[in-house]
């Protein structure tokens, strides 16, 4: 075959380091546009984005040129550099270490969509931590010994 055909839907969970609620209501249109940006350079689709002040849900679908990893390690350091630059937070903005990472069928975009736009309304009845243990019993993750969360523990 001459050339590469896919079709790759992949939902990219992560958390501000600590899960420190930081990003602000004023700004995360901000976040997400630059964000959309990022991967759309980069050759993938931008579904969906959307999330919370701790986290954030990015549905892309992958162009397989890029590794994955490679993909969301440029997001997280073009995007607190962004938010540095723009002095969004006066706190120090980091992005947690670790992310989730899972894959859907082209049949299920709508739900996965319908689901990363509606998390303000979504996480009134289930709060992060449920639902991301949530998304690895469901896609049968299994997270042994793996650190799942890095709380901000004050002194």
């Amino acid at each position: 075959m001459a050339d590469v055909f896919s079709q790759l839907y992949i939902q990219i969970v992560f958390a501000v380091k600590h899960r420190q609620a930081l990003i602000l209501p004023e700004w995360e249109e901000h976040l997400y546009k630059y964000t959309t940006g990022i991967v759309q350079t980069r050759g993938h689709k931008m579904p969906a984005i959307g999330g919370m002040p701790d986290h954030i849900h990015i549905f892309i679908g992958q162009k397989p040129a890029e590794s994955l990893s490679d993909l969301v390690r440029e997001i997280k350091n073009a995007t607190n550099d962004y938010i540095r630059d723009q002095h969004f937070s006066p706190f120090k903005f980091d992005w947690q270490t670790g992310y989730g990472a899972f894959s859907y069928s082209r049949s299920h975009m709508d739900t996965v969509c319908k689901y990363i736009l509606n998390q303000k309304e979504h996480h009134k009845k289930r709060t992060f931590e449920e639902e991301f243990l949530k998304m690895l019993r469901d896609f049968e993750v299994e997270n042994g010994q793996k650190q799942l969360f890095d709380f901000f523990l004050p002194d």
